[in-house]
């Protein structure tokens, strides 16, 4: 109906209607607004009872023990950087990714304590020795006919070292003669187990792989995959793992622009916590010497009877807000350029010595404008986020202009 009709018939209409819905519409007009003020009060207080009584934030565990952060190193030269064409190139086989459904993951007391001449304490050398003979056993010798030593100095060294600390005027620290480690060696192998429970074989003679494999510290990834088969296959016993799952990790370069990659093995699990575990703590690694053979192998193996609980974790979205909000370490001499630079992120353990509690961080690659490379090659810089949940940690790390 057009416009001019509409309004022809609305002439025809009996006043008396047109009356009668007028009062209709009025009233409810008043009957909605008296409804419509009833329902506005009722959603303040349903608002006032969401903020007073919020019920969809899950609850804390509260008998968590508290965390610190170690922000102190070993003393190591450098900063941690890899230098990349592409951040792809940095690989591993890490089974953690931003999918993963995790909320909660266990944190480990390090049962070592360093003083400030670096000296630990706190070992256990019965879980050592334990260790070593495994190890040996897994080697294919017999634990009941080898001899365990230490590396503790003998008499006539440790008179030496005492008259040079006094010829300096000081005193032997407490705790310098003490043992280190335990060692075995038999058969053209030596084993050595340190204070951290990593097993450290050295072959001797270095062992020879068959012809067609390329295991050299610049191996394409293509040729240490296949490496890593033969060991995989070669040295079962000595990786000791139900389902043994190799990690090629590496893709970074050298200032001459190589590439080198290392391999690793650790057992893949079921549950993706244990997965992730055993990924991080317990691993077995092999080592080429410059003649492209086997010449070393270690195997890690840390105390993690200390359990300190299952601590709830943030996810990755959250920890990169602590990052630009500058609560994180990094070894970096630079500051962190911004949101644009970051490039990856992965969940990790720090594994250090030196930390006080071994728990899981996400690892940041930033890539850093101010050292990036004529030839092209970038470089990406290691910045950490405690990923356990900031109610739990006495110490959350802020950047304050200078380098961890």
């Amino acid at each position: 109906m057009r416009g001019n009709d509409f309004l022809e018939k609305m002439g025809l209409i009996d006043p008396a209607y047109v009356e009668a819905a007028d009062t209709a519409t009025n009233k409810k007009k008043n009957s909605w607004m008296q409804w419509g003020a009833i329902a506005a009060c009722f959603a303040v207080i349903v608002v006032a009872a969401t903020m007073l009584f919020p019920h969809d934030e899950p609850e804390l565990p509260s008998d968590l023990p508290m965390l610190s952060i170690s922000e102190n190193s070993s003393g190591g030269m450098g900063y941690e950087g890899y230098m990349a064409y592409d951040i792809s190139e940095l690989v591993n086989a890490n089974p953690w990714n931003e999918e993963s459904e995790i909320s909660a993951l266990p944190v480990y007391q390090n049962l070592l304590h360093y003083n400030e001449y670096h000296i630990a304490s706190g070992s256990d050398f019965d879980k050592m020795r334990e260790f070593i003979l495994d190890v040996a056993g897994r080697l294919g010798l017999d634990p009941s006919n080898l001899t365990v030593t230490d590396n503790a100095p003998s008499e006539e060294e440790k008179q030496q070292i005492t008259k040079e600390y006094e010829a300096g005027g000081s005193v032997v620290p407490d705790g310098y003669f003490d043992p280190t480690a335990l060692i075995i060696e038999a058969d053209g192998i030596k084993i050595e187990v340190d204070q951290t429970m990593t097993a450290t074989i050295h072959f001797d003679p270095v062992v020879s792989l068959p012809e067609e494999y390329n295991f050299t510290h610049y191996a394409s990834y293509v040729d240490t995959a296949a490496v890593a088969d033969y060991l995989k296959s070669e040295y079962r016993e000595l990786i000791g793992m139900d389902n043994p799952q190799v990690n090629i990790h590496g893709g970074d370069y050298n200032i001459y622009s190589q590439q080198s990659f290392s391999i690793e093995f650790f057992d893949a699990a079921d549950h993706d916590i244990e997965q992730i575990i055993n990924y991080n703590f317990n691993r077995v690694a092999f080592y080429c010497d410059d003649n492209g053979k086997l010449f070393l192998a270690r195997v890690f193996q840390p105390d993690l009877s200390k359990k300190m609980g299952d601590y709830p974790i943030i996810s990755s979205g959250k920890a990169k807000e602590l990052l630009l909000n500058g609560n994180y370490l990094s070894t970096v001499p630079y500051e962190f350029p911004g949101a644009e630079f970051i490039k990856k992120v992965e969940l990790i353990y720090r594994t250090g010595g030196y930390e006080a509690y071994y728990m899981p961080y996400y690892r940041f690659y930033v890539e850093l404008p101010e050292a990036e490379h004529e030839n092209g090659l970038k470089d990406y810089g290691a910045f950490y986020v405690p990923a356990v949940e900031g109610t739990y940690i006495s110490n959350m790390p802020t950047w304050d202009g200078s380098f961890n």
